[in-house]
C-alpha cells in the first residue's frame, strides 16, 4: 500500500444524520471502468439546500502494481462483507466504501450502497445510484 495514503475506520454513527433521514443519491464522478477506486458523492434531497458528501468506492483486493490496502484492512473488509455489512473508512481524506474485489460493476455498486443505507438506519429503497460507465 502506498505510504502516502491514510486510511482511518469510520463508524456509521459518526456520519451525517441526513444519510438516514432523507432520500439519498450516490453519483459517480468517474466511470466504473476506471479501476479499483471510483470517485463519487452522496447527495441528499429536501426542500432546503441539498447536502453533499464526497464518497468513493474502493475495491480492496487490487494488488497491481502494488496493493491498495494492507492485509489487515482487506481482512476486515472481507469479514464485514461476509456478515452482510460494509467497511467504512476515510481513504486519503474522503469517506470510502470498502468492498471485496478488484473493480466494480453495477451490481456491486448497488449492493455497497444498500449496505451503506442499512448501516445508517435507512431503507435501501431510499437510496438511488447514478453511474458513469466510461473509462475516465
Amino acid at each position: 500500500m502506498s505510504a502516502a495514503v491514510t486510511v482511518l475506520d469510520v463508524d456509521p454513527f459518526d456520519l451525517p444524520d441526513w444519510l438516514g433521514e432523507r432520500e439519498v443519491t450516490w453519483s459517480s464522478d468517474s466511470g466504473l471502468r476506471t479501476g479499483h477506486l471510483v470517485a463519487g458523492r452522496l447527495t441528499g434531497s429536501g426542500p432546503e439546500a441539498a447536502p453533499v458528501l464526497p464518497c468513493d468506492l474502493l475495491a480492496v483486493d487490487e494488488a497491481y502494481p502494488e496493493p491498495v490496502t494492507d492485509a489487515p484492512l482487506r481482512s476486515r473488509t472481507h469479514q464485514a462483507w461476509r456478515h452482510g455489512q460494509l467497511h467504512l473508512a476515510t481513504y486519503d481524506g474522503r469517506l470510502t466504501l470498502l468492498v471485496p474485489g478488484t473493480g466494480f460493476d453495477a451490481d456491486l455498486v448497488l449492493e455497497a450502497l444498500a449496505r451503506l443505507a442499512m448501516a445508517v438506519g435507512a431503507s435501501p429503497e431510499r437510496y438511488a445510484v447514478h453511474l458513469r460507465i466510461g473509462h475516465r
